[in-house]
């Protein structure tokens, strides 16, 4: 891993750092909600409600986030967001500590609590190009992704540990703690004016983003490519099934949860590599084939072992792909824009495993959940195929080249400067 942008530049580090605690904390308290709810309704259908109420607030507050992030101080977003995090934490904290804990509460905090997240994640993505310099984004998303990846991988294992030996209030006491720190990390860092003319968040604002998006056809083609792996090939859904049915070893369910996390944090830490490619659409599509590709020879295998290695090999390639996704836009993106396609990129990569979820749950019950797999696995790596050929000037993309590219390297080497673009 090149950890070049990690020595070199004091923000970066207190970025990468802070957002890697938001999301251990993060994710020990989505393990620690669903359980109280279930502990305290004996209801899966209660359980699955909670992702129903962080829905909306994602897809609102993701896209007025992103409009927030392009007008007012980022830095200063993500201090007051992160703080509020850790008052709404510290009520699910009081509650789970109470003699009587209530489930409306939990259900209450659970939406703001998305509604704070996904207000802050546009600031934190849109931020992030101004800390590192423009050769450096391939390196700073790789080391972005595994602090992430990490996060993902240890959160759920320690909150896990915690809600056995010492309760669910102690798992949500320590989130706390970790929210304020982080959010002490980024209040250490210096401001980032914005670059040119701002404009108030609006829905005027929110679809000139839209359009802004849908009207690149290279940033089209990392939206289509994400959405075709998401939507087709996601197989977590059917990991019970897969574990108890078709291999009929319940014990490694964990092992198929975490195999794709391993995958992705195996192939960051192994990154360097990724900083000497400049074509970058054919990067993510190759990526992404091979990412549907081995979720099917997963879903094929007989035996676990070499489904578990499938599914390792599959998470390694989403995440290259992931990485070569967020170099395009951060190396071509304008700075007065970022926010708002940070938000909608959020939108992008939250809403397609829904619904893949829902795709594999429906194939799996009307055929089989070995069917269901490699069937996903094949149709990611058509979509794919055929997103490359539709979109042909994404497979072309070359950030050595690109308008846009060349146009915001150039900008940034005359800010550098001092000089007006």
């Amino acid at each position: 891993m090149d950890l070049g942008p990690c020595r070199e530049h004091r923000d970066f580090r207190l970025l990468l750092i802070a957002g890697t605690v938001f999301y251990l904390g993060g994710m020990m308290t989505y393990v620690a909600i669903p359980f109280q709810v279930y502990q305290l309704t004996h209801s899966n259908l209660a359980v699955g409600a909670v992702g129903l109420v962080e829905l909306g607030p994602l897809i609102v507050f993701g896209l007025y986030g992103g409009a927030l992030a392009d007008h007012v101080d980022r830095r200063l977003l993500l201090i007051w967001t992160g703080i509020a995090q850790a008052a709404f934490t510290a009520w699910l904290c009081i509650n789970a500590f109470s003699p009587h804990p209530r489930v409306w509460e939990i259900f209450v905090v659970s939406g703001l609590l998305a509604s704070s997240s996904a207000l802050q994640r546009p600031s934190r993505e849109a931020l992030l190009p101004r800390t590192v310099r423009h050769d450096e984004l391939t390196a700073a998303n790789a080391l972005s992704s595994f602090g992430m990846q990490a996060g993902v991988l240890v959160g759920p294992t320690v909150g896990g540990l915690i809600i056995a030996s010492a309760g669910v209030g102690w798992c949500f006491l320590i989130d706390i703690v970790g929210l304020f720190v982080a959010s002490m990390m980024y209040a250490a860092m210096r401001r980032y004016p914005h670059v040119g003319e701002t404009e108030a968040p609006s829905l005027a604002g929110i679809g000139k983003g839209l359009r802004y998006a849908m009207g690149r056809r290279d940033l089209l083609g990392t939206y289509l490519v994400d959405l075709a792996a998401m939507l087709l090939a996601m197989p977590v859904v059917l990991f019970p099934a897969l574990a108890e049915q078709v291999f009929g070893r319940p014990h490694v369910l964990g092992l198929l949860y975490s195999a794709e996390t391993v995958g992705a944090l195996v192939a960051t830490a192994l990154s360097g590599w990724t900083s000497r490619v400049h074509h970058h659409g054919r990067a993510i599509v190759v990526s992404a084939a091979l990412y549907g590709g081995c979720v099917g020879l997963a879903g094929w295998s007989t035996s676990v072992w070499v489904a578990l290695l499938f599914l390792a090999l599959a998470g390694g390639a989403d995440m290259i792909s992931a990485v070569f996704r967020g170099t395009i836009w951060n190396q071509t993106i304008p700075d007065n824009l970022r926010g708002r396609l940070a938000g909608i990129e959020m939108l992008s990569y939250s809403v397609g495993p829904l619904g893949g979820q829902v795709r594999a749950g429906l194939v799996a019950d009307r055929w089989t959940v070995r069917g269901s797999i490699v069937s996903g696995g094949v149709s990611c790596v058509a979509g794919v195929t055929l997103t490359a050929l539709w979109l042909s000037d994404f497979w072309r993309y070359d950030a050595r080249t690109d308008e846009y590219a060349v146009a915001q390297r150039e900008a940034r080497q005359l800010a550098a400067e001092g000089v007006e673009p």
